[in-house]
C-alpha cells in the first residue's frame, strides 16, 4: 500500500499573540497630513508709544494764543521786566524734603543771578514785536533800560544773546559789587553817556581799571565773541592787514596775502605779532590800553543764568516730544514739569496722615534739583517768546501747548 508523506513545519513552542486591531483615533486620520501654518503673533504696540497720551486723537484747535499777558499793568517793556523777574522762582515748600545745606545752595544761586531777562521772554507778553523793538530803543535812549548783548549765543528768534536790564538795577548792582567807589562812578558815567552802546572802547579805562571791571563781571573781551569772518569784513578798520582790501592788493604767495605776521593777533587771537605772550604786568597800571578792540558790557554770572534758561527750555520741549502728537494740555504739562509732587489740598493731607502715597517730595524732582524751583509759567513764556512752542485753545480741556 503506497502512502504519501506530507512535510509540514513543526509548530513552534512560542506563544503567538493575535494581531492588534488599531482603531482610527480620528475620522480625519486618513487625510494627508500638512505642516501647521506658523502664524506670527501681531507685534504688540510699544508700551511707551502712547504711554504719555491720554487722548486718542489730536486736540481740538479753536485758535492760537498770541500773548500771555493777563495783567492790565503790563503795558510797557519796563513793567514786563519787573513782572518776569518777580515770577521767576517758586517759594521753597515747608515740607519739601530739603535739608539746610540744599536750602542754602538754592537761595545763594538765586541771589547770584543777574536781574536781567531775555528779549524773547519780553515778546511773550507784548502784542507786536515791531512795536516792542521800537519801545526798547526809546527806553534805552531815555536811560530807563539797557541792552546787554552776549555774542555766540545763537541767532534768530530762539537766541539768548540779547538781554534787558533796568538801569536802576544795574546801578545798584555796580555799587554793591565791591568795586572802588571812584571806579564804579566812572563806569556808571560812561554807561550814562553812551546809553545805546553794547561795548566800550578799550582805551576808556586803564589796565588796572579794566582788570577790576573784568574780574567783577561787568566787562569782557569783545574779541572772544567775534566771528572769524568779522575780522576780514570789518568796514570800520579797512587799513588792517586782515581786511579784504589789503589782502586783495597783496602779492600772491607773500606774507601779506595771508594777513601779515600779526593776522592772528588782529583777528582777536591770544598771540602777538612776534608770537610772544605778554603778561598783564608788562602794561603800565596807570596808562590806558592802546588797542582798537572794544570791551563788551556784561553782567556778573551771566553764564549760569543763560545756562539755566537754555536747559529749562530744552527740558520743557522734551516733555512735549514724549507725546504722540507733540501736544499736551497745559494742566498736564504743568504736572510733569512739577514732577508729580504731592498737592497741598485737604484730601492730600488726609491721605498723608493715613500713610497713603500722595506723590514724591519736591526735593527729589528735577524742578528743584536742577532748576532751583523755576516756575512752569516762567519757562512756558520763555519758550513761547523764543518760538519753540505755541499755545492754542481747545475748548474742552483749556489751553494746550504744542511744538512748532
Amino acid at each position: 500500500m503506497n502512502m504519501t508523506l506530507n512535510y509540514t513545519a513543526a509548530h513552534s513552542s512560542r506563544i503567538s499573540k493575535p494581531p492588534l486591531k488599531r482603531s482610527a483615533s480620528s475620522p480625519f486620520s486618513s487625510h494627508k497630513r500638512r505642516k501647521p501654518i506658523s502664524r506670527t503673533a501681531s507685534k504688540p504696540k510699544a508700551l511707551d508709544e502712547d504711554a504719555n497720551d491720554y487722548f486718542g486723537e489730536r486736540l481740538e484747535d479753536q485758535g492760537l494764543v498770541t500773548i500771555l499777558a493777563t495783567d492790565l499793568s503790563l503795558r510797557d517793556v519796563a513793567q514786563a521786566i519787573k513782572y518776569i523777574q518777580g515770577h521767576m522762582f517758586d517759594d521753597l515748600p515747608e515740607a519739601g524734603g530739603f535739608n539746610s545745606v540744599r536750602i542754602s545752595e538754592v537761595l545763594r544761586f538765586r541771589k547770584s543771578l543777574p536781574p536781567t531777562v531775555t528779549v524773547t521772554h519780553v515778546h511773550a507778553f507784548m502784542r507786536s514785536p515791531t512795536a516792542t523793538a521800537k519801545e526798547v530803543a526809546e527806553l534805552a535812549k531815555a536811560g530807563i533800560i539797557r541792552r546787554i548783548v552776549v555774542p555766540g549765543r545763537g541767532t534768530g528768534g530762539s537766541s539768548t544773546s540779547e538781554g534787558l536790564i533796568l538801569v536802576e538795577n544795574l546801578d545798584r548792582l555796580v555799587r554793591d559789587c565791591g568795586l572802588d567807589e571812584k571806579m564804579a562812578e566812572k563806569f556808571l558815567q560812561e554807561l550814562k553817556e553812551n546809553p545805546l552802546v553794547v561795548a566800550l572802547p578799550s582805551n576808556t579805562f586803564t589796565a588796572s581799571e579794566a582788570a577790576a571791571l573784568k574780574q567783577a563781571g561787568f566787562l569782557t573781551s569783545s574779541s572772544q565773541g567775534l566771528l572769524s569772518s568779522a575780522a576780514f569784513t570789518n568796514a570800520a578798520s579797512p587799513g588792517t592787514m586782515t581786511s579784504l582790501s589789503s589782502v586783495s592788493r597783496a602779492a600772491s604767495g607773500s606774507m601779506a596775502a595771508v594777513g601779515g605776521e600779526s593776522a592772528i593777533h588782529d583777528a582777536g587771537g591770544s598771540g602777538t605779532a612776534s608770537g610772544i605772550r605778554r603778561s598783564s604786568s608788562q602794561f603800565s597800571k596807570g596808562s590806558p590800553i592802546n588797542s582798537d578792540r572794544n570791551f563788551q558790557i556784561s553782567l556778573p554770572n551771566t553764564g549760569p543764568y543763560l545756562r539755566l534758561v537754555t536747559t529749562a527750555r530744552d527740558h520743557l520741549v522734551s516733555l512735549l516730544q514724549k507725546s504722540r502728537f507733540k501736544e499736551m494740555p497745559l494742566y498736564m504739562l504743568r504736572e510733569r514739569w512739577d514732577g508729580g509732587i504731592a498737592s497741598d489740598d485737604p484730601a492730600a493731607r488726609a491721605k498723608k496722615y493715613r500713610g497713603e502715597f500722595t506723590g514724591i517730595l519736591p526735593a527729589r524732582t528735577k524742578k528743584w534739583k536742577q532748576f532751583y524751583g523755576l516756575t512752569f509759567d516762567w519757562v512756558l513764556a520763555e519758550c513761547l517768546g523764543a518760538g519753540l512752542l505755541e499755545l492754542f485753545e481747545t475748548g474742552s480741556v483749556g489751553r494746550a501747548a504744542r511744538i512748532v
